[in-house]
């Protein structure tokens, strides 16, 4: 009498594991609803530009691929007065989106859990657009044409190349 059964002690420790298991895949149901989106996503819809120049669309914050956007507690100086070249590069992207559909391939997620994303509207790439008019920087790890977009904007002196910005310190 003194000794346990073990076909008990087999089926406690059967239902113990099951119940761990269960408990396992709760938890990744959970997390894979809460997670918003993941790299290599498709985001599409109403694009609305934050005060950064980043996008919020269905309720991500997307940094446009391969550029830097002067940030808008940021200033450029002139002769004449400061002018906030952020509020300038926001307003411009605000412009070309024009409520047009955003359509973003998410490249990467920052530790932030804000996402990186190749982003079009009206056909045209959000980045090369930036670029090519001036409003953006390219960053090192961009593609090589954006390095040429923005040598180019700058050559032409339009967007934020119209008066001194200050770039990012990993860019030099």
């Amino acid at each position: 009498m003194g000794f346990a059964d073990p076909i008990k002690n087999a089926r406690s420790q059967v239902n113990i594991a099951h119940a761990f298991l269960k408990i396992i895949f709760a938890a990744l149901v959970a997390s894979t609803i809460s997670c918003p989106a993941i790299a290599d996503d498709d985001i599409s819809g109403s694009a609305f530009v934050q005060d950064d120049s980043t996008l919020r669309i269905s309720g991500n914050i997307i940094h446009l691929y391969g550029v830097y956007i002067p940030p808008t507690d940021r200033t450029c100086t002139t002769f004449i007065r400061p002018i906030p070249c952020g509020t300038r590069a926001s307003l411009a992207l605000d412009f070309k989106i024009s409520g047009d559909s955003v359509h973003c391939t998410t490249m990467a997620i920052n530790a932030d859990g804000s996402l990186i994303g190749s982003c079009s509207a009206g056909g045209d790439n959000l980045s090369v657009w930036m670029l090519q008019n001036g409003w953006a920087v390219a960053l090192q790890n961009a593609p090589y044409e954006y390095g040429a977009m923005e040598r180019i904007a700058q050559f032409k002196g339009i967007g934020v190349w119209s008066t001194p910005v200050d770039t990012p310190r990993r860019r030099r």
